[in-house]
């Protein structure tokens, strides 16, 4: 499945933004949607992951300030940021996961990674 992020940009600390995940099949399989992002020289780090039942996984940075859902319906992923803080500034990635190494603390095991949308959050 490929996968296409969108929504990314500027917002000002404090402000909501979404950012989507759509995919070009069926998500209801992966065990596991999740987003990373990356700063530049950084390395890449797990923001949220939503099972197929709706089990959720958060950071520790970004829980109680970032939703994630899934549909599987549609075959979208979404993350909800609220009260954003400039250490939120990154390249978000949609990653589907269809074996379920997020849940175990791994990376996506034969997996599919999206390109990439930035967040810049200013103060």
């Amino acid at each position: 499945v490929q996968l296409q992020a969108s929504g990314g940009g500027l917002v000002q600390d404090g402000e909501s933004l979404q950012v989507f995940c759509e995919a070009s099949g069926s998500i209801s399989h992966f065990s596991a949607m999740a987003w990373y992002r990356q700063v530049e020289g950084k390395q890449r780090e797990l923001v949220a992951a939503v099972s197929s039942n709706g089990t959720t996984k958060y950071a520790d940075a970004v829980k109680g300030r970032f939703t994630i859902s899934r549909d599987n319906a549609k075959n979208t992923v979404t993350l909800q940021i609220t009260k954003p803080d400039p250490a939120d500034t990154a390249v978000y990635y949609c990653a589907a996961d269809p074996y379920g190494a997020i849940w175990y603390g791994m990376e996506p095991v034969f997996g599919s990674w999206g390109q990439g949308t930035l967040v810049t959050v200013s103060s």
